[in-house]
């Protein structure tokens, strides 16, 4: 195993184990150091005025650390003390997975960090968005709530055949961004492949709709008044560049309603349009009324429909209670109803999530399918038969019947027996020498072979995945792209090793070095590195050094004044030290 595991991620499924990946907290740079430690001191500066009181109150319950980037086995001994629990990934993974995590109680963390060029906002996620982010804000128990009630009902929702290639799509954008020296022709290829991919989408799949849901709430949520909201998404927690803008009148805010699932985002840029929702509790009412818009809860000819139409493993709930897991191919419909409906390949017949004795993939590795509904002219469903109306009907063990249900399905063969549930209820009918047909069409014969069908009048739910987990082999995941390890060159290394130094002066584990020769050094061999000589003004001025100061700043100033882009996030950086300064320390010289 990879990764500490705790009472929390014991209970994770093995096929979300799949996606975790160890941490590595040894391959994070002082350069990465140096990133986290600015923009988790500038958004804590900044989001103490405008983010919800739950986020500052959750840095200090998760033990959120401004200086250095948290270790996941020092967050998960913390995030147990709330229910929670966290794991490091690979950049993005599925949206079926991902709020699958999060029904476990368990937060996924890209343990990457965004390079210094994307400090303000990366397309990527990473340990700054997840852990700086999403990780406070479960301190409230309410909204903690709703993210775990969120990924119970979003793991259910039903895909299209082309959501994920539209999630690999965005995935390589996102790597592709973040990485070094990544052509811009090569950029601009893989944004003309997603906006093709999104203008042939077609109707929206449910993991669409609830994917937006969870962009406007979860990544890019406010809350409050609409003129004067707060900030909760982790989306704007992490980003020093879009907390800030997002609070302008540039960015339109409306209330948050089930409308939100409705509109459409681009993950790579800022979002022009923001909802807000009054109260966390609100949250959960929209989720609550978009369920109801599910095939998880409706039901129904459109939601195999919508099974079939996703070409993935799902399950139909009968309303006896059977549930068929597998790749549905068929459904024939009668005035709106479906009367049969066929899977291919490994199936799985389930009651109450747990599979029927004799009834998984190795029985029916080809596939199943049934006939359902009434008998045509018998008002009283099969179901609802007590043994005397069984009987009655030569719906019986031995006898050779004959049966037409209505929609036109008809099958004949010898009944063997029944299957029914713990309380006494009929879920399965067996029969040898079976053939179901339809008016003229022959759906199956079994001949020498047993066959089963299923009990039931109506679909009461269709959803994602299978009902039993452990009826299927999921553990399927290939990475095809891993995220990019940034360059390092023998020159990056000499610039690490000059953060780190700094680093160990501040932190007291090296006093020794010269400042001054470190800046020398920067200022000749990387001229256009800014974050390091903003941490040594920070030393300088600690120290009372006011000459050194004025080098410093004179050498931002001129940097500023050659690259434009830069001069807000030094100002800003700057602007920090003057607001946290301290007197001189004693036995600091440069």
């Amino acid at each position: 195993m990879s990764y500490e595991s705790n009472s929390i991620l014991d209970k994770l499924p093995q096929h979300l184990k799949q996606y975790i990946k160890p941490q590595d907290y040894g391959d994070y740079t002082a350069i990465d150091q140096a990133v986290w430690r600015y923009v988790m001191r500038k958004n804590v500066d900044y989001l103490g005025l405008v983010a919800h009181p739950s986020y500052m109150e959750g840095l200090k319950k998760t033990g959120i650390s401004i200086d250095r980037i948290p270790n996941m086995y020092g967050m998960n001994r913390i995030l147990k003390e709330i229910g929670w629990a966290a794991v490091a990934v690979d950049g993005f993974i599925p949206p079926s997975a991902f709020m699958e995590f999060q029904a476990y109680n368990v937060l996924v963390i890209a343990s990457d960090i965004r390079q210094l060029d994307h400090i303000e906002y990366t397309p990527a996620p990473d340990i700054i968005h997840e852990g700086a982010g999403h990780a406070p804000i479960i301190a409230n128990p309410e909204y903690a709530e709703y993210l775990r009630r969120f990924g119970e009902i979003g793991s259910k929702a039903i895909s299209s055949a082309r959501d994920f290639e539209l999630y690999e799509a965005v995935r390589h954008l996102s790597i592709i961004k973040e990485a070094q020296g990544t052509p811009r022709e090569e950029i601009e290829k893989a944004e003309e492949h997603i906006a093709d991919l999104q203008q042939h989408m077609g109707e929206p799949s449910e993991m669409a709709l609830i994917r937006n849901l969870h962009w406007w709430t979860v990544e890019y949520g406010l809350i409050g008044a609409v003129d004067a909201p707060k900030i909760y998404g982790a989306g704007l927690l992490s980003s020093i560049g879009e907390s800030a803008w997002c609070m302008t009148d540039t960015v339109r805010k409306v209330p948050y309603s089930i409308e939100a699932a409705h509109t459409a985002f681009d993950i790579t840029k800022p979002q022009p349009q923001l909802f807000v929702t009054p109260d966390f509790a609100y949250l959960s009412q929209i989720l609550e009324e978009f369920a109801n818009s599910m095939a998880l809860r409706r039901g129904g000819l459109s939601g195999v429909q919508k099974l079939i139409d996703s070409r993935e493993l799902g399950t139909i709930e009968m309303n006896t209670g059977l549930q068929v897991s597998g790749s549905f191919e068929k459904v024939i419909a009668f005035n709106g109803k479906p009367v049969f409906f066929q899977t291919t390949g490994p199936t799985a017949l389930s009651y109450r999530e747990k599979e029927l004795v004799g009834h998984g993939i190795a029985h029916h590795h080809d596939g199943f399918g049934s006939p359902m509904g009434k008998l045509k002219g018998i008002n009283l469903a099969i179901e609802d038969m007590g043994p005397r109306d069984l009987k009655a009907y030569a719906i019986y063990e031995g006898e050779t019947v004959s049966l037409d249900f209505e929609g036109g399905i008809r099958i004949t063969g010898e009944i063997i027996t029944g299957t029914r549930n713990p309380r006494g209820e009929i879920l399965l009918i067996t029969f040898k020498n079976c053939k179901v047909s339809h008016r003229d069409e022959v759906l199956f014969e079994s001949n020498d072979n047993l066959y089963s069908m299923a009990v039931g009048q109506s679909i009461v739910s269709a959803f994602n995945g299978p009902a039993n987990l452990d009826s299927f082999d999921l553990v399927t995941h290939k990475i095809e792209e891993g995220t990019i390890a940034p360059d390092r060159s023998m020159e990056r290394k000499k610039l690490e090793q000059y953060y780190g130094q700094v680093r160990d002066f501040r932190e007291g584990h090296n006093t020794t070095i010269s400042r001054h020769k470190v800046f020398d050094a920067v200022r000749a061999e990387y001229p256009t590195d800014w974050l390091l000589s903003v941490e040594l003004y920070e030393l300088a001025k600690i120290n009372g050094d006011s000459d050194f100061c004025q080098e410093i700043a004179e050498h931002l100033e001129g940097m500023k004044l050659n690259r434009p882009e830069l001069g807000h996030l030094i100002d800003d950086g700057l602007g920090l030290i003057q607001t946290e300064f301290r007197p001189a320390q004693s036995g600091q010289q440069s």
